[in-house]
């Protein structure tokens, strides 16, 4: 088999490879969607975007979950993988250290440093993510319409703490970036979900975003980067 046949892996059923010396991502820009397109962006692998719609729920497709069995964007293939063989890869935290090491960007290769910056990858994994998502749910979605507010102000008290986190991490020395003058995956993982939060979910008000004033300052320093306004649109979404 050519090293560019991607044939054998389910996924090119649904979503042919036009490309297939290019790395193939399967995405769509949600707060975890977009950090595999931004970094990618920012590093210049070329890559092939495909758009997972969860409007027609994609993501539960045979093909998808022959990708990612916990049916969660976004995943990639890697058609040069270690060694040069193919490659699969799901959840956005492992894309990020891997396209990180894979091109030698945004991520320390080893010391200190590289596991400070995976601390903070992690926080948000384990709770920016999570808990921002679940008071997503309760204040704008389907949750809204419950009488017990209990849940709702629960995330959002949890919301509010991980950002007075965030809020003193960026206010020594009024640094520019997570791990200071460099950045990293952690800030292309942290700044997608803050500005959701109170973009999309339009919870600003509910959890006191003015009185994190850095933040506001980093998230419009980090939506000003050239691969970051690319990455937010992809794949984009049709009309």
């Amino acid at each position: 088999m050519a090293e560019s046949d991607l044939s054998r892996f389910n996924i090119t059923s649904k979503w042919p490879a036009r490309h297939p010396d290019r790395l193939q991502l399967y995405s769509l820009n949600t707060p975890n969607g977009v950090k595999a397109s931004i970094m990618l962006e920012e590093t210049g692998l070329p890559y092939e975007p495909h758009l997972v719609s969860f409007g027609t729920s994609d993501q539960n497709s045979p093909a998808f979950l022959s990708l990612n069995p916990n049916n969660k964007i976004p995943a990639i293939l890697d058609p040069h993988g270690p060694d040069g063989q193919p490659m699969t890869l799901f959840e956005s935290g492992a894309i990020l250290i891997y396209l990180a090491d894979k091109t030698g960007m945004l991520l320390a290769k080893d010391g200190a440093r590289r596991y400070e910056t995976l601390q903070w990858l992690m926080f948000q994994m384990g709770g920016v993510g999570p808990m921002f998502g679940q008071l997503g749910f309760f204040h704008k979605f389907a949750g809204k319409e419950y009488e017990d507010k209990r849940p709702r102000d629960r995330y959002a008290a949890e919301s509010r703490r991980l950002l007075g986190v965030l809020e003193g991490q960026m206010a020594k020395d009024n640094r520019p970036w997570i791990m200071g003058q460099d950045y990293t995956i952690a800030d292309i993982a942290i700044w997608p979900w803050v500005r959701n939060l109170v973009g999309f979910y339009d919870a600003g008000a509910l959890v006191g975003f003015e009185d994190f004033p850095h933040l506001a300052r980093v998230v419009k320093a980090f939506e000003a980067r050239p691969a970051v306004e690319r990455g937010l649109m992809i794949p984009s979404v049709p009309k």
